[in-house]
């Protein structure tokens, strides 16, 4: 899609304009028109009227002299130089001495320059100004000062290099649901004829860099129409009234675009339920009120459809997600492992890569990653293999890729002391002998101690060979061990225990508790929840909803689950040490191995 870009000046601007045009006036002009009525001689002249006392008045400057006669003529001539004697003939001549000739212009030649002059013009720009500003109100039925209650809208229209459906991948529901859309805006008559509408509103929601942006593009393309981009934050105006003046305008442009969509980015920027409380953001309140009014004004199959976007679901208000309004929603989730291998392949088609690249691979090490992390993901791979000198992009340069998007860019600067660099390689080892130990954990996939630019010194990396939407809760007890096995190999081997494992501390608990509140996989609590969830696709904010004396419990309970997969991971470790000590040196010597070194040495 192309945008097509509208020039608009607000009126103030004209205004500015007329301003600056009357300090230019004054500045020039009107020193110009008094000159203009002041009457010169030459000296001779001046010497002459001096002589026969005919001068009324008398200004001497550096270069000029201003003087009147008895009917209040102003006259002026240059100055002569050396002329000493000159003040004391003005004086004897009986002239007056003065220095406001400037205050002493006829009364209505300066009425006429400074007052009726200057209003005169003010009054013809404000008649073409209110003139155009009437044309504006008469064609758009809105209160558009200075341009705030114009809808700043970004209208598409169609272009041959548009977003398609085939530019979106891992979204296959999505697409499903918006074909229909698109075929309804082509041949609206199939629907209309067995008695079928479509729905006047349709809500995009999911976590961010889904594409759910993208997804609204890709049906303004396949549909072939006008596309209106605005955000929800761009209703909201300063003046109360301008925002749904907004709405009104932006609908206006819509039905006379007809067929054509509205995306509506960040709905719930105007959407939020409405508290009823005093003090709230009327403004907002107006805005949501006018979009639910225009909303409901649709006709049938006026050929006009309505795409929202949100991350915030939950936050909107009722009366915007009813039937007849937003009639239907489309989760965009993030994507499964065939989906964001579709996506890898989609944002690698401008991209030399070499013919042994596995993309599966890349796309089982990248889970839980969105679409748009997977398109920085190949980026990365590019920039990558441009750094190293290559012009082709190879299987470790996206693994290398995911890294960086996981953990950050590798810290070559810091140094790390030969102690604490066994101390981390003794760490990492033993999440991954820990993991490698156990039934039901996902294999290890590469171990390094590398210092990154997330803080983190060292990392296990363990990849699943499938998605994964169901954990049992064995699964989840191993889960809490091998996260607390780094902790355990630092007290077998060292003796002590340092800092590094506050991540895996707060990720254990983190599981711990949600075992007991939210899964329900305690004997003592049973299937009671105990925690709420909100914001699910902005992170899932947790609250506990229960007394204080069962947050008690929840809490010892917590500390136990830990404590007792803490002990599990040092009987592991104690058990295979002498592996634990091999591995550890080995890491220790080439800074990062893979999984599959891993596993040789500890099978042999």
């Amino acid at each position: 899609m192309k945008e097509v870009k509208t020039p608009k000046k607000p009126f103030v601007f004209y205004y500015i304009i007329v301003l600056l045009a009357l300090m230019l006036f004054n500045m020039l002009v009107m020193p110009a028109l008094r000159d203009a009525s002041i009457k010169e001689v030459n000296y001779d002249q001046f010497m002459s009227m001096t002589f026969n006392k005919k001068i009324d008045k008398v200004e001497i400057e550096d270069n000029k002299i201003l003087f009147t006669d008895d009917s209040g003529t102003l006259y002026k001539t240059s100055k002569m130089e050396n002329d000493w004697g000159l003040t004391e003939r003005l004086y004897r001549s009986g002239a007056k001495f003065t220095s406001d000739f400037e205050k002493e212009t006829s009364p209505l030649v300066s009425f006429l320059l400074y007052w009726i002059l200057p209003i005169v013009l003010f009054a013809a720009i404000g008649y073409f100004a209110q003139k155009k500003m009437m044309d504006k109100m008469s064609g758009g039925g809105s209160n558009m000062m200075f341009g705030m209650g114009k809808s700043n809208a970004k209208v598409y229209v169609p272009s041959e290099e548009g977003i398609r459906f085939s530019d979106v991948a891992g979204e296959d529901e999505a697409k499903e649901n918006l074909a229909e859309i698109v075929d309804y805006l082509h041949t609206p008559s199939k629907y209309s004829e067995i008695g079928a509408s479509m729905p006047k509103g349709v809500l995009l929601v999911g976590p961010p860099g889904t594409g759910k942006t993208m997804l609204a593009k890709a049906v303004a393309g396949e549909a072939n129409v006008p596309f209106f981009s605005i955000s929800g934050s761009e209703f909201v105006e300063m003046f109360v009234g301008m925002g749904a003046s907004k709405v009104r305008d932006l609908f206006r442009q819509a039905k006379e675009k007809a067929p054509c969509i509205v995306f509506i980015d960040e709905i719930d920027a105007i959407g939020k339920k409405r508290d009823g409380r005093i003090g709230g953001n009327d403004e907002r309140e107006q805005t949501l009120n006018q979009l639910l009014t225009e909303m409901d004004g649709f006709e049938g199959n006026n050929g006009v459809i309505i795409l929202a976007a949100t991350n915030r679901p939950e936050s909107l208000d009722p009366a915007l997600t009813r039937p007849g309004r937003f009639d239907r929603r489309v989760p965009v989730e993030l994507p499964d492992l065939i989906g964001r291998e579709a996506i890898l392949r989609v944002h690698s088609k401008k991209t030399n890569l070499a013919d042994n690249v596995d993309l599966n691979a890349i796309a089982r090490m990248a889970a839980g990653a969105s679409g748009a992390e997977l398109a920085n993901i190949i980026n990365e791979g590019a920039l990558h293999a441009v750094r190293n000198g290559r012009r082709i992009v190879t299987q470790a340069d996206l693994e290398e890729s995911v890294e960086v998007v996981i953990a950050g860019y590798q810290k070559k600067n810091a140094v790390l002391s030969p102690k604490e660099k066994m101390t981390v390689a003794y760490h990492e080892i033993g999440h991954a002998l820990v993991a490698a130990k156990q039934t039901n954990s996902a294999p290890v996939q590469k171990i390094t101690i590398i210092p990154r630019t997330s803080g983190a010194l060292g990392y296990t990396m363990q990849v699943e060979q499938q998605d994964k939407y169901l954990m049992t809760k064995e699964e989840i007890l191993n889960k809490i061990a091998t996260l607390t096995a780094g902790r355990a190999a630092e007290e077998i081997i060292t003796g002590t225990i340092s800092t590094g494992a506050s991540n895996d501390i707060e990720q254990a608990t983190k599981l711990a508790r949600a075992m007991i509140t939210r899964y329900g996989m305690t004997e003592e609590f049973d299937m009671v929840a105990m925690e709420t969830v909100d914001n699910q696709y902005l992170g899932g904010d947790s609250s506990l909803s229960c007394s204080a004396e069962t947050q008690k419990k929840i809490d010892d309970k917590v500390v136990e689950v830990v404590k007792e997969q803490h002990r599990k991971a040092l009987q592991i470790l104690n058990d295979n040490k002498e592996k634990l000590n091999e591995l550890a040196n080995f890491l220790y010597e080439k800074e990062t191995i893979t999984g599959t070194e891993f596993m040789k040495i500890l099978e042999r």
